[in-house]
């Protein structure tokens, strides 16, 4: 996977860091015209999310089939695994302390008899669904292309990648014209993938318009503190959380976002974390991670290590709970932060994520009613962000993390490159630097 050259991603942040700030002024001014952009910023994303299942289901074939040693496929898949739930568990955590201790919610005194609940009627029942189809059923799709059409699930095509990159390894040497063939197409589809990262300025500001225009920042009124506290509790997280993994693994987590700044800004622009995705792997390769171990991390962690998703469940069904004075007991608590680490898994391919899973967690407190999520409907969307952001980072600090523990971590070119001097040539895809 070649890596683009450091000027062309300059310029591409630059580019996107103007388009999201005109954006910004084009909503808060002129914020009819502001909406009308919005299918631009639909059509941006969708592109992206066209090329994303063939990206990763030819990423995670080739990964695995290039692994001769199957046990290090699965010793790979359990240690980010590990890693994922223990990180998740303290964004569970964090997301709680900080909601109770600045209870947001109080105060607000709403009366669950003046709510709308048609206004949330739909995502409950998506909720509802996908709870009763089970969570294996969810991840198998019914013939093999199905993954890959509709909706998608990154779930589904990464259960198909891992048979089908298993199936070549087992039939030997009769697989290489299939391999070689995947390399090639591999290579066509990021080349396709960058060609349309070169419309994400217009994706960006399309985006950052439409959602200042048709919500306002001013009429959001007294929710801002739950947004204020839930960006806050995100930091945190990143910051402490991340910021001391980082550490421990031999990196700066405040370096790292400057490396992967303009794929942040891009994620920022649009919500959508899966619309820098192939950009943070091919980074993470040039950071010196093994081929093999970010074609596995990445993908499983878009449904598997959601951090800033489980932080806004927490937060938001506290939130509820408060402003319709509901005193939650400990194991009541207890309940929503188990059933929150459970219902995130897989959302990442679920449209209307965020409702879905919070509507299924509340769902286990019946003295807190599913109709409460209407308060948050409007700033749902301001809160993505940094739902996205989260999530991102932590998925690129996870493939750090488990390159190190593979011993496939390049450490003197992951210093360099965080240091501001790229390596001119890229290592082999799948040897590095013993740590």
């Amino acid at each position: 996977m070649s890596a683009d050259p450091k000027p062309s991603s300059s310029r591409l942040y630059l580019w996107v860091l103007a388009a999201i700030f005109a954006g910004g002024l084009l909503g808060h001014f002129a914020p009819t015209t502001a909406v009308k952009l919005k299918p631009l910023g639909d059509a941006f994303i969708a592109l992206v999310k066209m090329l994303i299942s063939p990206v990763i289901f030819l990423t995670v074939v080739l990964g695995v089939a290039n692994v001769a040693d199957m046990k290090k496929v699965g010793r790979v898949g359990g240690k980010a695994l590990l890693y994922f739930e223990v990180i998740s568990t303290f964004a569970l955590i964090i997301g709680a302390v900080v909601v109770t201790v600045l209870k947001p919610g109080s105060g607000f005194n709403v009366d669950p008899r003046t709510l709308d609940a048609s206004a949330v009627a739909r995502f409950a029942q998506q909720a509802h669904d996908q709870s009763t189809a089970g969570f294996l059923l969810h991840i198998i799709p019914r013939t093999f292309v199905d993954a890959f059409t509709g909706e998608g699930d990154l779930l589904q095509v990464l259960l198909l990648a891992l048979l089908f990159g298993f199936s070549l390894t087992a039939i030997g040497a009769t697989a290489k014209p299939v391999v070689v063939l995947f390399e090639a197409l591999s290579k066509a589809f990021f080349h396709m993938i960058g060609t349309v990262m070169k419309l994400a300025p217009i994706g960006a500001g399309a985006s950052m318009a439409f959602t200042l225009g048709a919500y306002g920042i001013t009429s959001l009124g007294p929710l801002l503190r739950l947004m204020g506290c839930f960006y806050l509790a995100c930091v945190l997280f990143v910051v402490v959380v991340l910021g001391l993994v980082a550490r421990v693994t031999g990196f700066s987590i405040l370096k790292f976002l400057r490396y992967i700044r303009a794929e942040l800004f891009l994620v920022l622009g649009t919500s959508s974390s899966e619309s820098a995705l192939v950009p943070l792997m091919q980074k993470l390769e040039r950071l010196g991670c093994s081929k093999s171990v970010v074609g596995l991390v990445v993908p499983s962690g878009y449904s598997f290590n959601l951090d800033g998703t489980n932080i806004y469940l927490t937060m938001a069904a506290l939130f509820v709970a408060q402003a319709l004075n509901v005193d939650l007991t400990f194991t009541q608590t207890a309940t929503l932060l188990g059933v929150a680490m459970l219902t995130s898994k897989g959302a990442s391919g679920v449209t209307g994520a965020g409702f879905i899973t919070l509507a299924a967690t509340l769902a286990v407190v019946p003295s807190v009613p599913v109709a409460g999520l209407a308060l948050i409907l409007g700033i749902d969307r301001f809160m993505s962000e940094a739902r996205a952001l989260t999530n991102f980072i932590g998925n690129g600090v996870a493939s750090i993390v488990v390159s190190r523990w593979e011993n496939e971590l390049d450490r003197d070119r992951l210093r360099s490159e965080l240091n501001g001097q790229p390596v001119p040539e890229a290592p082999p895809a799948d040897a590095g630097t013993p740590a």
